[in-house]
């Protein structure tokens, strides 16, 4: 019979992503590794935390664009709830304002999904011994960028502007006035160069702002 060459002490990972195939193809690969050990798989983003707290992973490895609730939003939850948990947001939409969003939360570490199943490894051993770990050419991008020009409450108004939302839902939904909330999507179009809050969303998501 042929004996296990894992380590006694491997790497717990997390990994959170919603498209099944990608999530099983990870999960595998990463399995491969001598040191690594997968010890939970979720889909969405809102089952990130209550997975986390079972598992306990060393490091969580998380999709941005995640049903239920963000990567972004779920790395902040896990700095509060799972604080001895790394975070590395790995994605395909390479955004410089995710990886200012990714940081701020918290995150360890932002790679773009492109990259050899070698260097994923290498960065989570790397979080984990507590680097920061940074796609280069994603650090350049986003060094000239800038930061995002939209405040909280600017994002909160876009957020809850998709699907059709009027302006009352908005107001209900944030527990605003119809009046503050116009301010805030009318500062937030003049801010994007965009003529209506549909293109206002458009824009700010390109950017990685949303």
């Amino acid at each position: 019979m042929p004996q296990d060459h894992r380590p006694t002490k491997s790497v717990r990972v997390l990994l959170a992503e919603d498209q099944g195939m990608m999530r099983g193809a990870l999960a595998l690969l990463l399995g491969l590794e001598p040191d690594i050990e997968v010890v939970a798989q979720v889909g969405a983003g809102d089952e990130i935390v209550a997975a986390a707290l079972l598992s306990r992973p060393d490091v969580a490895l998380l999709d941005i664009e995640l049903p239920g609730r963000s990567g972004l939003d779920a790395a902040a939850d896990l700095r509060e709830e799972v604080p001895d948990c790394r975070v590395l947001i790995l994605t395909t939409f390479g955004r410089p304002g995710y990886l200012r969003r990714a940081m701020e939360a918290g995150a360890a570490g932002f790679l773009v999904k492109d990259g050899p199943v070698e260097e994923l490894a290498a960065a989570i051993r790397r979080v984990l011994s507590g680097e920061t770990v940074i796609d280069p050419a994603l650090a350049a991008a986003a060094l000239s960028a800038g930061p995002s020009p939209l405040t909280a409450r600017e994002r909160d108004a876009l957020n809850a502007s998709v699907d059709g939302a009027t302006v009352a839902d908005i107001a209900a939904k944030l527990h605003l006035s119809e009046s503050t909330v116009r301010n805030y999507l009318s500062s937030a179009i003049g801010k994007t160069g965009t003529r209506n809050r549909m293109e206002a969303v458009r824009a700010a998501r390109q950017q990685g702002w949303l």
